[in-house]
């Protein structure tokens, strides 16, 4: 039997009712979502200052003068809310995990607005864990000594821009590419064969 209730999960965009203007935001209002905002994500000040004036302009601005983003995500820094050179390297670290090398890290972190100085440990990290990232994207993707069979030229070639798109160095693709399905490596070879 069917139910005469609405469907709760209804999608909010079919509702015709319209939605409850939101008030413009003041100095109060505006600490509060960026509190918010830094509860719920880990972020950096651009980050932060970006998202901010998002809302300021969806929703407008009542205060007395016009709001410093800068200054406010700056002592949020300073308070260790936002901390981008954490952010970078947990960023970093996560890349790394999943297989991505150097330059798929340096791209997000341009992204975030991450700084030279802020970047610095987390491009480090990167750099040395650049070997274990290729293979484990190598074994995610089966490539080289990961792959069920015999490639062809055509095949490796594709492995290669597969994983110069992951964000790895052409030599150490290559180097990777080459190595026949089930062949034992050694990392550390792999890295001076790779430079």
């Amino acid at each position: 039997m069917a139910s005469s209730r609405p469907d709760s999960r209804s999608d909010s965009r079919s509702d015709p009712r319209p939605r409850r203007q939101r008030p413009p935001l003041d100095a109060k209002r505006l600490e509060e979502l960026a509190i918010r905002y830094v509860g719920r994500f880990a972020t950096t000040r651009a980050k932060l200052r970006t998202y901010l004036a998002r809302k300021l302009r969806e929703r407008g601005w009542d205060g007395q003068r016009e709001p410093d983003l800068d200054a406010l995500a700056e002592r949020f820094a300073e308070l260790g809310y936002v901390d981008d050179a954490a952010y970078a390297l947990s960023k970093s670290q996560a890349l790394s995990s999943r297989g991505y090398g150097k330059r798929r890290v340096e791209e997000k972190l341009r992204v975030a607005g991450v700084g030279e100085e802020d970047g610095a440990a987390a491009r480090a990290h990167a750099e040395s864990a650049a070997v274990e990232a290729a293979l484990r994207f190598a074994e995610r993707r089966r490539i080289g000594p990961y792959a069920a069979g015999v490639s062809d030229p055509a095949q490796r070639q594709k492995w290669i821009a597969a994983i110069v798109r992951a964000g790895h160095s052409f030599g150490l693709a290559r180097a990777i590419a080459r190595m026949e399905p089930g062949a034992e490596f050694d990392a550390e070879g792999l890295a001076e064969e790779s430079r």
